[in-house]
């Protein structure tokens, strides 16, 4: 397993720390680069084209950064690229990072006592061969009821405006009103372990 993992190496495309974490916990070494995309700019009309688009759009801007000459060596190992997005769905309606407090307070509101689902895709680009594989996975997550203050305290502390939905679900304040999870907790976290390692294998 080690020398299969050290016959190629590895960028993350993202700075979410759960992302990071995840990577890691899979037995991978990365290195991070990170993409500026307007994400607003782009509009699909399912959530599973949007976080699809989401993940080339960020890969094909940090490609834009790169000088892609430096990973084409014969004598280089490749280097892949996974770049991801997440999406919540709400009633039908997607739920990307909240855009103010009162929009954040709205969005947790409505998970109290309800459920919301959570479309996450991966994109892993080998920068040897041009070679891009991606994919997405969906999760439904069920909450009990949130009281009011604990959501007056995630609000204060910010952890819904910089996540999808403003769904931390791995945060000490989120965890106890969880009931359950259908799906994968990686998935709603930000990348999905077992698709993740999918496409590494396919795209090498």
């Amino acid at each position: 397993m080690a020398s299969k993992r050290s016959s190629f190496k590895i960028i993350l495309g993202s700075s979410s720390v759960a992302r990071r974490q995840i990577l890691a916990e899979m037995g991978y070494e990365f290195t991070i680069v990170t993409a500026d995309i307007d994400e607003k700019g782009i509009r699909k009309e399912t959530p599973e084209e949007l976080v699809m688009a989401l993940a080339e759009a960020k890969a094909d801007a940090i490609l834009s950064k790169l000088q892609i000459k430096d990973y084409l060596a014969e004598d280089l190992p490749p280097t892949l690229l996974i770049t991801a997005d997440t999406v919540v769905v709400y009633k039908g309606t997607i739920r990307e990072k909240p855009s103010s407090e009162e929009e954040a307070r709205e969005f947790v509101k409505g998970y109290s006592g309800s459920h919301g689902g959570v479309v996450g895709s991966v994109l892993v680009t080998n920068l040897k061969t041009g070679t891009r594989k991606g994919g997405w996975e969906r999760a439904e997550v069920y909450f009990y009821d949130i009281p009011d203050e604990v959501i007056d305290n995630m609000i204060e502390e910010g952890i819904s405006l910089n996540v999808a939905g403003g769904l931390m679900l791995e945060h000490p304040l989120t965890l106890p009103f969880v009931e359950s999870v259908v799906g994968s907790t990686d998935c709603v976290m930000g990348l999905p372990k077992a698709l993740t390692e999918s496409l590494i294998q396919e795209a090498l």
